[in-house]
């Protein structure tokens, strides 16, 4: 973010006071702008401390298990990443298209159904679904190697708590409560992690994937449950007591169009690791999995823009009021692509010494660093437009855009994959979200009328 100061800097050197009172106009301010830029802040600051806190938790896990063990793990806990945030149904996304309109409605009864009956449905059906997932476990046994079966079931045993904590992320998103939202999933579950991991290994167990999955399990059940609290004690404050009502319907016509979009987005953004472990060794999937580890910080800023932008989108988009919500998206563009850009060279530029603090093996990946970052700069670049057609009521032809991009990326990582390795899996990711990005700047520039482009001619 600080680099978009000094780029719009005057050519001459600004003083240390002069370049303190920039910022304080650009933070400190009453607008919505800066308070967006305050907010999108917040969230960046807890995704760093979250990344630093995950990198550190890698690297511990990566050196104390062995290049192996930490592979099936990495395998295990991407899968609980990309089901986990699929068996919400979307409830997460849409809650922040949902509360909005209920709010400028007035419609108390339906909003206070949707705080408590959202958790209980996504809750319930991702019990049953896991449920499930541990019979196809039990069913495909005889075909899955066996040092990953006992991680897999306990993969199954963290989804419940994984689907709860992201409603409840969505939920406190509505309200402006981003620490809250943010917190116990990547700070306090981070912390926890590390924190159970280590005294495993100072009491003397042998720590493998199995042991590393139980601390995961712990960490998340634990850190939904401290969430739920706290958010339950808000909203009673902010929120007056009375009937509820329960559109499930409704709520499920709003989300699973979103769904669909979230689910092509998680399948492209995990298809990668998955398709490694299939036709490359588990050490090669820990090697590249560091590596993405290693750019996650590019991603955050994107992260933090989507989740304090989707809301206001919805917003203005209801009030009708279409010249500030252009104004809001241009904003929310700059500062998406811009200090992604600065945050990929400085990554780059620090790669070799980070990767090695994995373990010495891990500098080999260095150059797929490159390849990857391709993709997350042009990414970028029209900032978050997939929330803008998400709340503004184009969910079908966004989904339709992450489909073919997931398809491409998919068929893209069948074919490289086995002759290129990790080489070839993040090329494959980089062309399909070249290629997203394409479709959705054209979709938006079709349907809304609007240039989501960080840089070029607006109008």
């Amino acid at each position: 973010m600080f680099a978009v100061a000094v780029m719009d800097a005057e050519s001459t050197p600004v003083p240390p006071a002069g370049l303190v009172a920039r910022l304080r106009t650009m933070f400190a301010g009453s607008g919505e702008a800066s308070l967006t830029r305050r907010v999108a802040g917040t969230i960046f600051l807890i995704r760093v401390v979250s990344a630093g806190l995950a990198y550190f938790s890698q690297i511990l896990l990566a050196r104390w298990m062995g290049g192996s063990d930490y592979g099936i793990y990495v395998y295990v806990w991407t899968w609980v990443l990309l089901l986990g945030s699929m068996m919400d149904f979307g409830i997460a996304a849409s809650a922040q298209k949902i509360i909005p309109e209920y709010r400028a409605s007035g419609d108390q009864a339906r909003l206070r159904g949707f705080l408590s009956g959202s958790r209980w449905m996504t809750g319930a059906v991702s019990a049953t679904i896991s449920l499930g997932l541990a019979g196809l476990v039990k069913t495909l046994s005889p075909w899955i190697a066996p040092d990953t079966i006992v991680p897999l079931y306990l993969g199954c045993l963290t989804l419940p708590a994984f689907v709860v904590a992201n409603t409840q992320d969505g939920i406190a998103r509505s309200h402006d409560w981003m620490r809250l939202g943010l917190m116990p999933q990547f700070i306090v579950r981070q912390s926890l992690i590390i924190g159970f991991t280590a005294g495993a290994f100072a009491l003397g167990f042998q720590l493998g994937a199995t042991i590393a999955m139980l601390a995961s399990v712990a960490a998340v059940w634990v850190a939904m449950i401290g969430q739920m609290i706290v958010l339950n004690r808000r909203l009673a404050v902010h929120i007056e007591p009375g009937p509820k009502a329960y559109d499930y319907r409704g709520w499920l016509a709003t989300s699973l169009p979103i769904l669909l979009v979230e689910s092509f987005y998680l399948l492209l953004s995990y298809t990668d690791v998955l398709v490694l472990q299939q036709f490359r060794s588990s050490e090669e999937v820990g090697v590249y999995f560091a590596v993405v580890k290693t750019l996650a910080l590019v991603s955050f800023i994107h992260y933090a823009m989507s989740a304090t932008t989707a809301h206001r989108f919805t917003e203005y988009h209801t009030a009708g009021d279409n010249d500030r919500l252009a104004a809001y998206v241009t904003h929310a563009i700059k500062w998406t692509f811009w200090p992604s850009l600065a945050a990929t060279v400085i990554l780059l530029a620090l790669g070799k010494p980070l990767l090695w603090l994995f373990g010495p093996q891990f500098v080999g990946g260095y150059d797929i660093m490159f390849i990857a970052a391709i993709g997350l700069v042009v990414r970028s670049a029209i900032g978050p437009v997939e929330r803008l057609l998400n709340m503004l009521g184009h969910q079908h032809i966004c989904a339709l855009a992450y489909a073919l991009s997931f398809v491409m990326n998919l068929g893209l990582c069948v074919l490289l994959v086995p002759r290129y390795g990790g080489h070839g899996a993040a090329a494959a990711t980089s062309i399909a979200l070249t290629f997203e990005t394409v479709l959705l700047f054209w979709i938006v520039r079709r349907r809304l009328g609007l240039h989501v482009l960080a840089f070029g001619k607006r109008g």
